[in-house]
């Protein structure tokens, strides 16, 4: 009975106390305690999300300037084993068609298969799609898929969802010929030392090929090469923004670089719905960043 009478002298704070320290009590938090971690877990986040989403499209960035890099080995790779000639740099245009890429009869491809075959609908520019086990069909059936023969280096990873190609070659690449000043018949014009339209890679020399541009992330399903005006300080297919302000685009050499635009007036362009055609650049900033893609896809300016 004395024993049990000095234990329950013990006041119930003595008693936490000391079930505290043999750790067989634990207390809550309080909800203000939990709302400061939740607090703080947020303010983290907030500080380390744009980390990661930078790093992020770094990574992809850096897998699409590999998958360009690639595609255009294999560009270097068909001209040397096809006697120095280049690949008509046209997609095959046939949005209802089985895939094919033909080789055309007549006109400045005559005898020269597409690059790529029909994998683009009619309506792509609405953001209608072929089914995509035809367009991987339409790739392959093109001339430098037996260069490259991997369907995922023909796009970004950042492009649109459920198209299997995203890059384009570049108008003076053996594209379409319709860019006034740029052609006469089926050949490219020369102007000094400079080919305008290029059919074959011995005709890039001035500037080098490492200045001379092949193919670009379009972001998008195209169905011709990408078009720029020679002749005026205009371009065709408006300016496209990817990975940030700028795009990947890969060179004749076989290099490939991210190019950062320096106008804000090109950045906002590229982002207009419907994207508009035949922009005119009115800033010198726009004209800077225009100036340095036609020169890139033809050699020098027209104007």
């Amino acid at each position: 009975m004395s024993e049990k009478r000095q234990t329950s002298r013990f006041t119930p704070a003595q008693v936490r106390l000391s079930g505290r320290e043999s750790g067989r009590f634990q207390e809550a938090f309080t909800l203000i305690e939990l709302l400061v971690v939740i607090a703080i877990i947020a303010v983290l986040m907030s500080i380390l999300m744009p980390t990661l989403n930078r790093a992020r499209e770094q990574g992809r960035r850096a897998a699409c300037r590999s998958y360009l890099k690639t595609l255009t080995l294999a560009w270097i790779m068909y001209a040397d084993e096809n006697d120095d000639k280049i690949v008509n740099g046209e997609a095959y245009s046939d949005p209802t068609g089985p895939p094919a890429a033909p080789v055309p009869t007549s006109g400045p491809h005559k005898g020269e298969r597409y690059w790529v075959g029909n994998d683009c609908a009619s309506g792509f520019a609405r953001g209608e799609q072929r089914p995509v086990d035809i367009q991987k069909q339409a790739i392959r059936v093109g001339a430098l898929f037996p260069y490259c023969p991997a369907e995922k280096v023909y796009r970004c990873p950042t492009g649109v969802r459920g198209e299997m190609r995203t890059y384009s070659t570049g108008y003076g690449m053996n594209g379409c010929f319709d860019a006034a000043g740029t052609y006469v018949g089926n050949r490219g014009v020369r102007v000094g030392k400079t080919v305008l339209m290029v059919k074959k890679k011995s005709e890039i020399t001035v500037p080098a090929p490492v200045y001379r541009l092949v193919f670009l992330d379009e972001g998008q399903i195209s169905p011709d090469s990408y078009a720029i005006h020679y002749t005026t300080p205009s371009w065709w297919d408006p300016p496209f923004v990817r990975h940030g302000d700028g795009t990947n685009v890969s060179f004749a050499d076989g290099h490939s670089d991210y190019w950062k635009y320096g106008g804000a007036e090109t950045i906002r362009v590229a982002k207009m719905l419907p994207l508009p055609y035949n922009y005119r650049p009115t800033t010198d900033e726009g004209l800077a960043d225009l100036r340095k893609m036609q020169i890139a896809i033809w050699g020098r300016l027209g104007y």
